[in-house]
């Protein structure tokens, strides 16, 4: 017998595995009992004749689960013959249960059943059963998983059939479009069978009423929860391989076995349905028209919560877990998800000390920025259980301990408000939590760790003041030390859940998990979970935004307008000079008709996004962003566009002598900024240091980058443009001021895995401590002194005096290089010391108590006296010219490896750089050379005359007109074309411009030069005037 490799042998695979048979002959209404026979998974075997197309759901399979679990009250719906389809007591049941499914959906309908009169309350799915209920687990063993090859779904096309359907109880779940690769078709023809083939009309098909629709080959899985004909968006269901799309090979079986060998068993699948999927209700904001969307989860948001619950579940609390999920990846679902569970997640029962079943944590704190996630925990909560007895925004000083003492689970705080509520954690400090942290940066390292720390852990320790009384002095200050640096350690009552996309070296070694030590003894850190960008962007489930990046490049030139030739410092004139011309007036008004009419030929002319593309406009400053704002309000109005633009910067800023805000310049508040910008007459909005992190908008097709960037801003600014949307093919960028080796070099650090190259190393700390102690800034006893009064709570002027001293010695005995690098020692031992006491297993009293000196010194410290001697030269100098060029459209493509990034620096000082003098003329001239237009010549300014302008002038239809059919007025028709045509040397060629607008000889010498070459027509291009 040959292999079959059609597709229904792979339907036959497939169903063998489930459910121990090839499902082919089962017999109408004839009900296997489970178990399944021996060789399934749980499943049995369900024939097409037995679903009710008109209902949408597999009759004898509801009816024989109702029968076995609530045989009472199926009695109670009173049919004479349960399998007459013309039973009206049948009829009615079977309407009621259709009609719930449409209204509510089977998820709702599974978890809390339906009411139907006279029979009553119905259950159609009992859940996971929690330990030790005995009565709850024989229910759950009750529950009837079916799988149904050739499922005829239509009433209408009877010959229609899915491939397979998935049913729990009657309930249909799960559709199967299957293609088999060795017949010459893939997952790509199984969705589009699904959009071309599968009527969204049909019952079957209709929202909520199936969970999830997949299209499968033997390569790859892809998943759709609604179908919408040709917009159903299907997204990707695989488990990744080598940090990319796709699978990795399957010595035993096929690459997509995963999905009904893991993800689809009878516990799989009760999980998804119990934990993950959901329909949630949006509602306008304006409008208040309500949409509801069903979510099921993407294998890496299933399986990274997964991974982390049973991980808690072995090593219980204290533990610490770094998810590097890229952007876009769905990190708000997965933290809700992940937050919900965590309440519940109790020991292995194998768990000694008494710990077995016991719950991990007593509550679970949610530190976020984004609105977005904190109303997605609500709903997703909802779905659960009653939001109001479960979650709680802890925004004041004792919210904290009232949301504990209420039995609230789940406690969502921002970084910001965070600190407000540290007092009052202390009093709970017998408890245990779970921190869940979005976008986890360093903001969680040094001080802030060490405050969230001391408050969390403060209860612990409560008794040991008792014993202070006993102790001499050294003891209680040595006690005191102690207590400080167990306070800034990482708890031993909590456990961190750290989500990031772009990991920083902090991050990666305060949360990351360590690896055995390589060859030379260097410990590197990597993530406990990794969805990286490269997968996201293969996957499609977000856009490649390195795609379609266009630099481009200023050209400018500038002139001394003073006699003299001054010398001023060459590298910071040479920034001045930069933010000067990027700055000027005409520079910006130049670059926003660039953006604005990109925007309309490029992206609205081509229908992206379906029409509703909208652009950012990233800009290096407050100054800049109202300057963009005004620039492009005129022109968008001079081009008669019914688009307008948005600004948003923070607080507000004097501007034209008055003092403006984001409200008074877009005439709303700032609060609706985000919602404004989905609507039209809005396409446009301009940034300055807003919206450039954690803010999603898939509408967003478009970037214009007029600001320096690099490393992770550039990665997070750049990456606001990849959400995914089904009308969203690509995006583009279009950047006035990088380069595509800076935004490279940025990007590769997290296209893959990114890893710590080593731990930082502790022994920095004492050879830092060994250059500052031998600077003699402070004396030994000095720092004994002030250490002992600053821990006893002495006053200020008990702490002054031996500040005062230091500093005195700082200025009186060190030279401007010295102090120079003793100053930038002191911050680096500072920095690293509040860093490595949070992560180190061990203390260091010695580096404690300088760590206390410096952190209060430091601002005592002068900086040196640095004369601008760049200060003036904005005076004397004028912008003569000022164009730019776009470079060519460039895909970036980034290095296929795991990136390693260095610990955080550890080396200190420096010293005060030598200015680098240079006269005015040799400035500009350098300037000039590496960013001038280099025009002042006549001959280039004749060339482009010749050559450019006149044959724009000759082609031009009036004039042409003009001169073959009406000559005497050709001169007429010539001066007007030339004018339009010369309107292009406004963008490009400021200085001849000028000359032709406001020198009547040279407008007068252009015309009359233009009308010789162009009044004889093609055929004599050149000729010269006649005599």
């Amino acid at each position: 017998m040959s292999t079959d490799i059609s597709e229904k042998g792979l339907e036959s695979l497939i169903v063998r595995h489930m459910t121990g048979t090839d499902g082919l002959a089962v017999t109408p209404g004839a009900l296997t009992e489970p178990p399944a026979r021996y060789g399934g998974t749980g499943y049995l075997a369900g024939s097409p004749k037995d679903y009710d197309r008109a209902h949408a759901l597999d009759v004898a399979q509801l009816f024989a689960f109702l029968r076995a679990t609530q045989p009472e009250a199926f009695k109670k719906l009173g049919m004479a013959d349960a399998h007459d389809a013309k039973d009206i007591n049948r009829l009615k049941f079977l309407t009621r249960l259709s009609a719930e499914l449409g209204k509510r959906g089977a998820i709702d309908v599974l978890r809390k059943g339906i009411d139907h009169h006279p029979a009553g309350h119905f259950d159609l799915f009992y859940g996971k059963p929690s330990e030790g209920n005995a009565k709850a687990a024989a229910l759950h063993a009750k529950n009837r998983f079916t799988i149904t090859r050739q499922l005829a779904y239509s009433i209408d096309e009877t010959r229609r059939a899915l491939d397979l359907g998935l049913f729990i109880n009657g309930l249909p779940i799960a559709t199967f479009e299957l293609k088999n690769s060795l017949t010459k078709q893939t997952v790509e023809d199984a969705v589009e069978q699904y959009r071309r083939d599968r009527n969204p009309r049909e019952r079957l098909f209709e929202f909520g009423r199936c969970v999830v629709h997949f299209a499968v080959d033997d390569a790859e899985v892809r998943m759709c929860t609604a179908l919408a004909g040709k917009a159903s968006w299907f997204l990707p269901f695989n488990q990744g391989y080598e940090d990319g799309a796709g699978n990795p090979p399957n010595p035993q079986g096929l690459k997509t076995a995963y999905l009904w060998k893991e993800m689809l068993t009878p516990v799989g699948l009760t999980d998804i349905l119990e934990n993950y999927a959901q329909v949630v209700e949006i509602k306008h904001p304006k409008t208040g028209k309500k949409k509801r969307t069903q979510a099921f989860p993407r294998y890496h948001q299933l399986d990274v919560v997964r991974k982390a619950l049973a991980d808690v579940r072995v090593h219980g609390v204290g533990r610490r877990y770094l998810i590097q999920h890229s952007a876009g990846s769905g990190k708000s679902n997965s933290i809700a998800w992940l937050a919900h569970q965590l309440i519940g997640v109790k020991h292995d029962a194998a768990k000694g000390e008494g710990q077995g079943g016991q719950p991990v944590f007593d509550s679970v704190i949610v530190i976020t920025d984004r609105r977005i996630l904190d109303d997605q925990i609500q709903k997703t909560i909802r779905q659960f259980m009653q939001v109001g007895a479960t979650v709680g925004h802890a925004e004041h000083s004792g919210d904290l301990r009232r949301f504990i003492e209420q039995g609230k689970k789940i406690i969502v705080t921002t970084v910001q408000k965070f600190p407000w509520v540290l007092d009052e954690i202390g009093a709970v400090g017998d408890k245990r939590f779970a921190i869940v942290i979005d976008e986890a940066h360093s903001g969680q390292g040094g001080k802030t760790s060490a405050a969230m720390g001391k408050a969390l852990g403060e209860g612990a320790d409560a008794g040991a003041a008792d014993d202070a009384e006993e102790r001499d002095a050294e003891d209680v200050v040595n006690a005191a030390l102690e207590a400080r640096m167990a306070a800034r350690k990482m708890l031993t009552n909590a456990s961190y859940f750290a989500f990031t996309a772009t990991p920083k070296n902090k991050t990666l070694e305060m949360f990351g998990e360590p690896l055995p030590p390589d060859a030379e003894g260097k410990v590197k850190h990597r993530p406990f979970h990794n969805y990286s960008m490269k997968q996201a962007v293969q996957e499609r489930f977000i856009l490649d935004v390195l795609e379609n990046y266009v630099p481009v490049d200023s050209y400018y030139k500038l002139v001394k307008k003073i006699e003299d030739d001054p010398e001023f410092d060459t590298k910071k004139a040479k920034k001045k000079l930069r933010r000067y011309v990027e700055s000027n007036d005409h520079a910006i008004r130049l670059k926003a008709e660039i953006m604005v009419d990109h925007f309309h030929e490029q992206v609205l002319a081509a229908g992206k996004i379906g029409g509703q593309a909208r652009a950012m406009a990233v800009t290096s400053g407050i100054e800049r962003a109202i300057q963009y704002f005004h620039a492009m309000k005129a022109y968008l109005v001079e081009r008669k566009s019914p688009y307008q633009a948005i600004v948003a910067f923070s607080g507000e800023h004097e501007y034209g002598g008055a003092k403006v805000s984001e409200a008074s310049l877009n005439g709303f508040p700032s609060k609706d900024i985000a919602d404004k910008i989905q609507d039209d007459p809005y396409r446009f909005l301009i940034c300055a240091d807003k919206f450039q992190t954690g803010y999603d908008e898939p509408l967003l097709h478009t970037m214009y980058v007029d600001k320096a960037l690099s490393g992770i801003k550039a990665v997070q600014t750049l990456s606001r443009l990849n959400r995914a949307h089904p009308q969203k093919h690509d995006c583009f960028v279009l950047d006035f001021q990088n380069n595509n080796e800076t935004i490279t070099y940025a990007f590769q650090d997290y296209y893959r895995t990114t890893l710590l190259a080593e731990e930082t190393d502790p022994n920095k700390l004492h050879d830092l401590k060994g250059a500052l102690d031998a600077a003699q800034v402070y004396a030994p006893e000095q720092m004994q002194q002030f250490v002992a009064l600053f821990l006893a709570g002495a006053e200020r002027d008990q702490l002054d005096p031996i500040l005062d001293a230091c500093v005195a010695r700082y200025t009186g005995t060190l030279d401007e290089d010295q102090q120079v690098d003793f100053k930038g020692k002191a911050k680096v031992f500072c920095r690293t010391y509040d860093f490595l006491a949070s992560v180190m297993p061990g203390t260091a009293p010695d580096w404690e108590r300088l760590s206390i000196l410096l952190n209060l010194l430091l601002p005592k410290l002068p900086a040196p006296k640095e004369e601008d001697l760049a200060q003036g030269i904005l005076d004397a100098i004028d912008m003569d010219s000022y164009r730019v060029e776009k470079k060519a459209k460039m895909k970036i493509a980034l290095a296929d490896s795991n990136a390693e990034i260095a610990p955080p620096p550890t080396e200190g000082g420096g010293r005060k750089p030598e200015p680098e003098l240079d006269r005015l003329s040799n400035i500009l001239k350098t300037f000039n050379d590496n960013f001038g237009t280099l025009f002042a010549d006549t001959d280039r300014v004749a060339k482009r005359i010749r050559d450019d302008i006149a044959p724009k002038v000759a082609a031009d239809k009036a004039f042409q007109n003009a001169r073959d059919n009406t000559p005497h007025t050709a001169r007429m028709a010539h001066d007007q074309a030339l004018g339009k045509v010369m309107q292009i040397l406004l963008k490009d060629d400021t200085q001849v411009y000028k000359q032709f607008v406001e020198n009547e000889s040279f407008r007068r010498f252009v015309g009359d030069m233009v009308f010789e070459l162009t009044r004889q027509g093609p055929a004599m291009p050149g000729a010269s005037p006649p005599a």
